[in-house]
């Protein structure tokens, strides 16, 4: 599912919002959602999972291509972790 599909499934499902405040919620949502995490702090929703940010030491890597080391500078990368609900739903179980 990508951004629009989600916007026009909860705007079918709620009638009584214009399509356009609901693209205004999710967008909002989204970018609460990245403006946390770019200050490293975590965000949580209940029952869906956790976004947290992980650092990823420098190291040498290989470029594929030629197999020459190549320096990889240390960067911060975002990590999902799934909750206990999500979870289960996707391996069938009913809760």
């Amino acid at each position: 599912m990508i951004r629009s599909e989600l916007i026009e499934k909860i705007a079918a499902e709620n009638p009584h919002l214009y399509q356009r405040d609901v693209e205004k919620i999710v967008n909002t949502i989204f970018e609460e959602v990245i403006e946390a995490l770019a200050r490293g702090d975590r965000v949580e929703l209940r029952g869906f999972g956790a976004f947290s940010v992980k650092k990823r030491d420098a190291r040498t890597g290989r470029n594929p291509r030629t197999g020459e080391a190549v320096e990889v500078e240390e960067k911060a990368v975002p990590f999902f972790k799934t909750g206990k609900l999500l979870r289960d739903r996707l391996n069938g179980k009913q809760i």
